[in-house]
């Protein structure tokens, strides 16, 4: 299910993470240890940020095997693939081996996450699980679209992503076509600030990702 442009997001977070609004900036360990906060890892790019039951469901396993082809495209797309579960650090480390990944996962054993938008699983009281959502945020963490995926077909299909992402990058990339005469124009005065990376050097840029 999912919530986003004109449509009011009534789902099953606190009340004021709809589209439109900033999604908190949590800092959380790695998969290596390591504190990040979300805006760190998602730098001046798009963000899809996945909220997960954890590495023991299938469904969430399933989902994050799907985003590997993905996650090609958005590396050469320039936008950023994150994940957070309640997992501790051996098992997120585990889970993100066991399905290939090569994006940050963060752990939160603690449930800071699921504690503070609400959204704790209760029909699994052993696991005590996040309710899975995959939120789309552009530059700034501000909130494109939210999916809840309780059930595992009410999560975003690859495509459907694809389409947000293509959606969030024409909003937020003013070079986005260059067929634009303006554009061109100035280009060749030597205003490079309208142009990716938009005023930092490339090597600012890929020391982000690390």
């Amino acid at each position: 299910m999912a919530f986003g442009g004109e449509t009011a997001y009534a789902g099953t977070m606190r009340p004021d993470i709809v589209p439109g609004a900033t999604f908190p900036d949590y800092e959380l360990t790695d998969h290596r240890g390591k504190r990040r906060k979300l805006s760190e890892l998602q730098g001046p790019d798009p963000l899809v940020l996945m909220l997960s039951r954890g590495g023991f469901c299938p469904k969430d396993r399933l989902q994050m095997e799907r985003l590997l082809q993905l996650h090609r495209e958005m590396e050469v797309g320039y936008c950023r693939l994150v994940t957070i579960s309640t997992d501790s650090l051996v098992e997120t480390y585990e889970f993100r081996t066991s399905v290939g990944a090569h994006w940050t996962f963060l752990s939160d054993p603690g449930r800071k996450v699921q504690k503070d938008l609400d959204i704790a699983e209760y029909t699994d009281p052993h696991h005590n699980p996040m309710i899975p959502h995959t939120l789309v945020l552009e530059p700034g963490l501000r909130i494109y679209k939210i999916y809840m995926g309780y059930w595992f077909f009410a999560r975003p299909t690859i495509e459907e992503l694809r389409h947000d992402l293509r959606a969030v990058l024409q909003r937020c990339r003013p070079d986005w076509d260059l067929s634009k005469a303006e554009l061109k124009a100035a280009w060749e005065k030597g205003d490079k600030a309208r142009f990716y990376p938009y005023g930092k050097s490339y090597v600012e840029v890929f020391a982000e990702q690390e």
